[in-house]
């Protein structure tokens, strides 16, 4: 019933940052105990049992004007389940080693799960109409035929859906399946602790060290990371065993032909276009990768680099702290520069409590932005450092929350956008920042620092990702053949880290286990294809910009408006471009590649 936050990892670090936002969550409910919410669950059980009462088993008989007051009935309950889940997850979010937050979050999953059971025949009641009663529908009234996407997504879902029993069955028992495990891990993470040169840290502040001028500094957080990882493998290994278990049970029940195909379907993409993508960036891992990190180790005067190299900062780059105003001015900045709407749409994250950017202790690793409902307006959480690459995130998450506030006019059921599209007004908004810093970059050396940064952005949205997704690919099907050790799980990780990172690299011991805190694995598996196709795009949508000048900026702010009404072949019609076509992901590509041949020609 509730949408699920852009989840986006976070590697920057700093201090010194200035007046730091948190939440006003206000908006979404007073306290956990208002009576705002209170009236809202128990208007929620009422509506599920009424809504259920009303059309269980009539869907049938339903003409096109009682199917659309059915679907906005539907979408009300929506809107007050969402509302209270994202209020709910938020607060855990902030803290969530703070066993009171957890206990109402639980609970009120707990009762959500429980008030919403018997809206599951929904779904599967409207995929047994026939195809001529659906166009029908459709044909004999606009206002129903505008949720025709929802119902086609939900209606590809019909080759796998369960009896309506089973059905109900896995809806009331996730609370302790999947999200369970979601929250043993999230927990874990969060109460982790690192001690480097005395210090003890959180992971947060452990991985931002990874990004230091000092290469005994890195050097020394990633044993530490390793030495605390180590130590609690078997954990992870139990939640990634588990996970990938019931993954694989429901699959089999479902008869989904892979593990990646209930991803596909829910980001609305076809398998084929998801293999086009891969196939081009691996084959693309020589001339991005393996080139860049040669001349990096070249930079750092190395002959091999080591994985605490990898995000090291270049030895011209200064180590100047970006305290959080001078971070708003330049994101901002550069979207009025874009397009004043774009500003504008952007200012009330930093005026009314939008943002939550502090690192604290317990709260959750990365950075999101979070949708709730679209009756309310997004959150964004960073854990914000002061790094060149924490204004990247802001930029980034200030992007989905821009998208997400224009795909609000949809309403409930057509603003959320699919995962792969989802990554689109993010990426775009870092490309526009990158581009305004660059143009205004005082000197060369900051210039090349500049690019370089670009460059490793975009290896680890784009290369990175497609390696985890392989990786994922390897431990979902390895996983069906019986229970895996963590030395299993650390071989899979290993087989695909030299590849997709090039040779230059050595990789000291310890690093098999840095699976363990990716977060994305563990919440939604498969997510994470969904950062290079968002990438790819971008590159491609940016060079249609560069061609068109502002005649691309009313499609463009078309797109984000549509939310998830239309499909990505409709969405990208407008620019010219064809995500189906495999040359499609290689003009993306090129773009990456021409930044590592613009470094290249600094060296001469």
């Amino acid at each position: 019933m509730t949408k699920t936050p852009v989840f986006d990892a976070d590697l920057s670090g700093g201090r010194n940052l200035g007046d730091l936002p948190e939440w006003d969550l206000t908006d979404l409910y007073p306290g956990q105990d208002s009576p705002d919410l209170k009236r809202d669950l128990d208007w929620l059980e009422a509506a599920c049992a009424d809504f259920a009462r009303d059309y269980e088993g009539k869907l049938a008989g339903l003409d096109a004007a009682d199917m659309l007051t059915a679907v906005q009935r539907y979408e009300k309950i929506d809107v007050i389940a969402g509302r209270i889940m994202s209020y709910a997850g938020l607060r855990y979010y902030q803290a969530t080693t703070d066993s009171s937050r957890a206990k109402f979050m639980s609970d009120m999953q707990d009762r959500i799960t429980t008030y919403t059971t018997p809206l599951v025949f929904w779904s599967l009641e409207f995929n047994r109409l026939t195809d001529d009663q659906v166009a029908a529908l459709w044909a004999a009234n606009g206002d129903l035929a505008r949720y025709k996407p929802v119902f086609e997504r939900m209606r590809a879902l019909r080759p796998y859906q369960l009896s309506d029993e089973l059905e109900k069955f896995l809806h009331d028992q996730s609370t302790v399946g999947a999200s369970a495990w979601n929250k043993l891990f999230d927990e874990t993470i969060a109460g982790l602790t690192f001690t480097v040169d005395g210090e003890e840290l959180g992971i947060e502040g452990t991985l931002n060290l990874l990004t230091e001028q000092d290469r005994d500094t890195r050097e020394a957080a990633m044993r530490e990371l390793a030495r605390v990882f180590g130590d609690n493998v078997r954990t992870f290994a139990r939640v990634h065993n588990t996970l990938a278990k019931e993954k694989e049970i429901e699959d089999r029940w479902r008869g989904m032909p892979t593990p990646q195909t209930g991803r596909h379907l829910s980001n609305h993409v076809e398998p084929e276009v998801v293999e086009a993508l891969r196939n081009a960036v691996v084959a693309a891992y020589p001339r991005l990768s393996h080139r860049y990190y040669a001349l990096k180790a070249k930079w750092l005067g190395l002959e091999r680099m080591q994985v605490w190299d990898r995000n090291a900062p270049l030895p011209m780059e200064s180590e100047t702290i970006i305290d959080w105003p001078r971070a708003r001015a330049m994101v901002m900045d550069a979207y009025a520069d874009f397009d004043p709407r774009m500003a504008d749409l952007a200012e009330p994250f930093f005026d009314k409590g939008w943002i939550d950017a502090g690192v604290k202790p317990g709260k959750a690793p990365g950075a999101f932005a979070h949708p709730t409902v679209t009756e309310v307006h997004p959150y964004v959480m960073l854990n914000y450092l002061g790094k060149p690459r924490d204004v990247m995130t802001l930029a980034h998450e200030l992007g989905h929350g821009v998208h997400q506030v224009l795909a609000a006019g949809q309403g409930e059921l057509l603003s959320s956008t699919p995962l792969t599209l989802a990554e689109t007004a993010s990426v775009f908004g870092e490309m526009l920042t990158f581009r305004k810093l660059l143009s205004e970059a005082p000197s060369q050396a900051e210039r090349k620092v500049l690019l370089a940064g670009k460059v490793e952005d975009m290896i680890n949205t784009v290369v990175r990702q497609i390696a985890f997704y392989d990786f994922e690919c390897k431990l979902h099907d390895a996983r069906r053949a019986g229970e895996l050790t963590p030395d299993d799980i650390n071989a899979l990780w290993m087989s695909v880290q030299a590849t997709s990172l090039g040779p230059v690299f050595d990789f000291a011991e310890g690093y098999e286990t840095f699976w363990a805190y990716i977060p994305h694995f563990v919440h939604s598996p498969f997510y994470v294809y969904a950062y290079a196709f968002g990438d790819g795009l971008v590159n491609a949508l940016y060079a249609v910009f560069e061609e068109s000048g502002e005649s691309f900026n009313d499609k463009y702010f078309a797109m984000l408006k549509a939310g998830g009404s239309l499909h990505h072949s409709e969405l990208l019609a407008p620019f010219g471009l064809d995500a189906s076509d495999p040359a499609f992901w290689d003009k993306g590509l090129a773009m990456i590649s021409g930044l590592i041949d613009e470094l290249e020609a600094m060296e001469d």
